[in-house]
């Protein structure tokens, strides 16, 4: 709006003008910084850029940087971050404007003339100032931080379709206005305008997925924490399941994003025993029929959770199937082998593995060879022969930390599955 306001400032056909033009587009970009619209990572997006690149063609160098600084000591006035963070800003607004209109200006010395030059030489000011902003900014922050240049660079992602949208909206702008006059210009506005509403209420639904994802998985974390009071097998279990679950898809030949969804899955495979009673939970119970039809549940309730918490759909169906066997004979459908989805026979390799192995589990434990045996004795029948071997090769070389997972901590692979869900999310 601040853009769009700007222009109706401007005299006809673009050429410079007076100290009132340039004082008006000033207060205009100092509106549109306070009132902009925020990104993720530590930037915005907002209509200033717009006021100060306009000022820059057609009233100068000058005033362009002029405006800039302004923007940058308004913001630092209203939100009084600390004064490092204003120094990083000034030099990452007002550098890359004074270098763009230099340049702009060198290859164009009356813009109100226009044509091909004109509209080449506005789109490199305009590309040199926004990426020279973005980079000085990011590269600066992360040095003052003690931040990861490339973890900043990666976060940094969720912004270029932004900035890609304002270069064009700057460009074809100023060049309709240059070109054609107020009358061509009005409907390049109406139809930019709508498509920056729109981009602003798609950030606003992606912030609001995120928080509600944010959300589930703390919810789901302390279901399982929950459950691990009730059985103190429960967490540290979940946690071996998901590091052997991952380590098996690779070791299988899997993509990143498969070996993701198996590490998700396995943390997540035994969430449906939080509906499972007291008495069932409690080890030394003698189970009744009934009690054994309620654990038999448990895959499917893990999954109908999952569903109603909105989390990634292959998740659900992965816990729902992980009791499934390749002879039919497992629940709670009785699929045969081509039916189970891989994950989920990765999945139950991994789980039967830790039951075996760990020392927290209801039997003596195995030594992770006699494991290895068990799982190759119920191969092709109860278990997947292919992530049977897959595991077998992980196990080779292994020390005993490793093969018997009995310090798996829960809160760290959490913690990756976070990290996990925060690249895949910038």
């Amino acid at each position: 709006m601040a853009f769009a306001g700007s222009l109706l400032l401007l005299p006809e056909g673009g050429s410079t003008g007076p100290v009132w033009l340039v004082a008006a587009l000033a207060a205009l970009a100092v509106a549109s910084e306070i009132a902009g619209t925020r990104f993720a990572v530590r930037f915005q997006l907002t209509g200033s850029e717009s006021c100060y690149l306009l000022a820059m063609v057609v009233a100068g160098t000058a005033a362009g940087a002029a405006i800039a600084l302004a923007v940058c000591l308004a913001g630092w006035l209203v939100e009084r971050y600390r004064v490092q963070a204003l120094v990083v800003n000034l030099a990452g607004f007002v550098t890359p404007v004074a270098v763009a209109g230099a340049t702009f200006h060198a290859m164009v010395p009356d813009p109100g003339a226009g044509g091909a030059g004109f509209v080449g030489a506005l789109l490199l000011a305009v590309l040199v100032a926004s990426v020279g902003n973005g980079v000085i900014v990011l590269t600066l922050m992360a040095v003052l931080d003690g931040a990861s240049l490339r973890r900043t660079a990666l976060s940094a992602r969720s912004l270029l379709p932004a900035l890609g949208f304002q270069v064009a909206f700057i460009v074809s702008t100023v060049a309709s206005y240059v070109e054609l006059g107020g009358a061509a210009l009005a409907f390049v506005v109406v139809v930019n305008l709508a498509f920056a509403y729109m981009y602003r209420l798609v950030i606003r639904a992606r912030d609001r997925t995120r928080e509600y994802a944010d959300l589930s998985w703390g919810l789901l974390s302390g279901l399982i924490r929950t459950l691990d009071a009730r059985d103190a097998r429960a967490a540290r279990h979940c946690a071996a399941v998901a590091k052997f679950s991952r380590d098996i898809a690779a070791a299988s030949g899997m993509g990143r994003r498969e070996q993701d969804l198996a590490h998700t899955a396995g943390l997540l495979h035994d969430i449906g025993r939080f509906a499972l009673s007291d008495r069932v939970m409690d080890r030394g119970t003698q189970l009744r029929p009934d009690d054994w039809k309620a654990i038999r549940r448990h895959p499917e309730l893990g999954a109908d959770l999952l569903q109603d918490l909105g989390v990634y759909g292959p998740v659900a169906a992965i816990v729902r199937a992980h009791h499934e066997r390749p002879d039919g004979r497992g629940y709670p459908d009785g699929l045969t082998a081509e039916e189970i989805p891989a994950i989920a026979k990765i999945v139950a390799v991994a789980e039967v593995y830790d039951t075996l192995t760990a020392p927290d589990t209801y039997r003596s434990p195995m030594t992770s060879f006699e494991a290895l045996n068990e799982l190759r004795r119920v191969a092709g029948s109860q278990l997947d022969p292919v992530y049977v071997e897959c595991l077998a090769g992980l196990m080779a070389g292994q020390g005993t930390a490793y093969r018997h997972l009995g310090d798996a901590d829960f809160a760290a692979e959490l913690d990756i599955e976070r990290r996990i869900n925060d690249a895949a999310r910038s």
